[in-house]
């Protein structure tokens, strides 16, 4: 590229005002006489030199970010990238770059979840809002406000009519989502930040968990709380309602994972093996049952028992299959490497993906309990993730404040 008269101008000028202001005098001096300049540098020249040099770095940066993401897709595309026509829905999983990167919300995002029925997903955050976005487009729809604290869950109900969030405020508050939007109930209880919440299969009543180390039902109808269930000793971090709604498991501070029967506030049982705070669980589909019966060489014809199993993610970088019925770990998987924030089954069974502190989205292969696939996924602590139960999507969440949608194939 030939530089004009002008921009040689302009440069030797830059340059003359970085040798000045450095104090490269006899420099200076040398260079005016060869590059004949006549007259004091003007102002407008100072820090020009650099301005352009730092700016230089960072295209610089921009363009190996941008190749390293085209040579990610061109690998993709080689090894036969599976397209969509190629692989049925149950073997979809996200593929990198991201779709979208969503921006908006003010502080760390907590939780991200898809709507069963539109084609929205909602996120909370910090700061103390969650936010309506359309994952097909991008767009931010709406804010919906009235939490006074960070805000912490988010669940809907299976129909997509209501949405249950909680907050460090310690109230829980249900909110329509059949078009106007509005806070319907706030409910009071918790004597401590309210960790996660959830809808009993029904619909009739929700489950909360807490700081103050209990977990919670609610009747949706009237608003009060009908059950406590105690037992563990500390922050009790998430509680999650069993598909046919017979048993609550819940993760807490206190290392374990507790398995409660709904009807009769019961601890079934107490899961120890975690070495540090257990932050999350799921309990596994019918559909994980074979993939998971395989990794523990568990022959299903002979024994004729199958589960119900539940996964378990912790600070402790690992992640657990426990079986329920008889209170065992089944096996570990290991890879993450930093504290494992959220954790969900794959639709088809064959996969479970997990968000972690290591900024990463991670795919494993349940059969062979091996880390099949990692995503560079956020620039600061992955804090949530979901995947469409239809559509080829899922999203995470992170403290760098940021939504990413994922396209899988």
């Amino acid at each position: 590229m030939v530089l004009s008269q002008r921009q040689r101008e302009e440069l030797n000028r830059a340059i003359a005002d970085y040798l000045s202001s450095n104090g490269y005098i006899s420099a200076l001096g040398e260079f005016q006489k060869e590059a004949s300049m006549q007259g004091e540098i003007d102002k407008k020249y100072a820090g020009l030199l650099e301005k352009k040099w730092t700016s230089v770095i960072r295209l610089q940066k921009k363009v190996m970010d941008l190749e390293a993401k085209l040579s990610e897709a061109e690998k993709e595309f080689n090894s036969g990238g599976p397209t969509r026509d190629r692989r049925s829905p149950s073997e979809w999983i996200p593929r990198p770059p991201e779709k979208y990167t969503l921006s908006g919300h003010r502080s760390p995002v907590t939780r991200v979840i898809f709507h069963p029925k539109f084609s929205i997903m909602v996120s909370s955050s910090e700061d103390a809002t969650i936010k309506l976005w359309d994952y097909e487009t991008g767009d931010y729809e709406r804010t919906l406000k009235g939490h006074t604290d960070s805000v912490q869950d988010i669940a809907f109900d299976q129909a997509g009519k209501s949405l249950v969030s909680c907050s460090a405020d310690m109230s829980i508050r249900l909110w329509d989502f059949t078009g106007s939007y509005e806070c319907l109930k706030t409910m009071h209880g918790h004597d401590h930040n309210v960790s996660s919440v959830t809808f009993m299969p029904s619909g009739d009543n929700i489950i909360s968990c807490s700081r103050d180390k209990t977990i919670k039902m609610w009747e949706v109808s009237t608003g009060y709380c009908v059950k406590t269930y105690t037992g563990h000793r500390e922050w009790v971090r998430m509680a999650r309602v069993y598909h046919d709604g017979s048993l609550i498991a819940s993760c807490s501070n206190d290392q374990t994972v507790r398995v409660w029967v709904t009807a009769t506030k019961e601890c079934k049982a107490e899961l120890r093996e975690h070495e540090h705070v257990v932050e999350c669980i799921a309990w596994a589909p019918e559909s994980a049952h074979p993939a998971i019966n395989e990794a523990n060489g568990v022959d299903v014809k002979k024994t004729g028992r199958s589960g119900p199993y539940l996964a378990s993610g912790s600070r402790d970088k690992t992640i657990k299959i426990w079986d329920i019925s008889t209170g065992l770990c089944l096996f570990t998987l290991v890879g993450h490497d930093n504290w494992v924030r959220g954790i969900l089954f794959h639709i088809g069974g064959k996969y479970m993906l997990s968000a972690s502190d290591d900024k990463s989205l991670r795919i494993w292969d349940i059969k062979n309990k091996r880390n099949q696939k990692t995503l560079d996924a956020h620039q600061h602590f992955v804090t949530s993730l979901d995947m469409h139960r239809s559509a080829p999507y899922v999203i995470t969440g992170s403290v760098d404040q940021t939504v990413k949608v994922w396209e899988c194939r």
